[in-house]
């Protein structure tokens, strides 16, 4: 358990660390950079780096410890449903969320194919949120996976957003977050396309969340006062679109 500097949660909770490249989005992997960091610095959790998929049963019990309640994003440094990991430690982890309804659970994926294939098998309780990564128009058809499944509360990361994304279909869909990338090498993230995917969410009623910019230089307002790091609501490159901070979250309830 380790608190985020993630805007859209509290804390991040791994019983599951690697994870392999499946798509674009995947370029810039934190998790890849931020297993290198730990390895080095000695972490038990990451000594096998980042190419390795590792179950951590004694990571299972940490939620339990948490006195009060806590939003928490599930595997920040893997992908739970990566097909190398076991369906019954899957369940285990769903068991863990299962018993402690007093906290909301954000779990995110890119492969949408293994969710949808074992949704059904697993107990969802409304404290678990569940969400799929798209970081561009050709992967949007994890929206429609993630629509099948019985989650009550479901959600996308469109970050990083590295094209556009025209055509999200929104029905049945809790909650949208946009990002751009950040780091060495990041690409573009263009105005335009933010603002397909905001007025989309805006003619569906569906809760925005722009998370950031992701560079100074991709920011098309350079006067952008969220770009400082002073500022309350900084963020990578900043996170104002016209004037505005949209930091919309969907009900938190369980």
């Amino acid at each position: 358990m380790a608190e985020s500097s993630i805007e859209w949660t509290e804390l991040t909770w791994n019983p599951v660390t690697g994870c392999k490249k499946i798509s674009p989005g995947c370029k810039f992997c934190y998790a890849e950079v931020m297993t290198r960091r730990l390895k080095a610095m000695g972490q038990e959790k990451y000594k096998d780096g980042f190419k390795i998929i590792k179950t951590h049963p004694s990571a299972l019990n940490i939620p339990f410890t948490w006195n009060k309640p806590k939003v928490v994003f599930v595997n920040s440094m893997s992908d739970l449903f990566h097909d190398e990991i076991p369906l019954d430690f899957i369940k285990a982890v769903f068991s863990v969320m299962n018993q402690t309804p007093q906290h909301i659970y954000q779990i995110l994926t890119k492969r949408s194919d293994r969710l949808l294939k074992i949704a059904d098998e697993l107990h969802w309780t409304s404290n678990i949120w569940m969400g799929v990564s798209v970081e561009n128009e050709k992967y949007s058809y994890r929206v429609n996976d993630l629509r099948q499944i019985p989650a009550i509360t479901k959600f996308l990361s469109v970050e990083p957003l590295i094209g556009p994304v025209k055509n999200l279909l929104l029905n049945d869909i809790n909650w949208v977050i946009v990002g751009g990338e950040s780091g060495h090498g990041a690409r573009p993230i263009k105005y335009e396309w933010i603002e397909d995917v905001r007025v989309n969410c805006e003619r569906n009623s569906v809760p925005f969340f722009f998370k950031q910019w992701g560079k100074p230089k991709f920011n098309i307002n350079q006067n952008d006062p969220t770009i400082a790091k002073e500022h309350p609501n900084h963020a990578k490159g900043g996170c104002e679109l016209d004037g505005k901070v949209y930091r919309e979250l969907p009900q938190l309830t369980t």
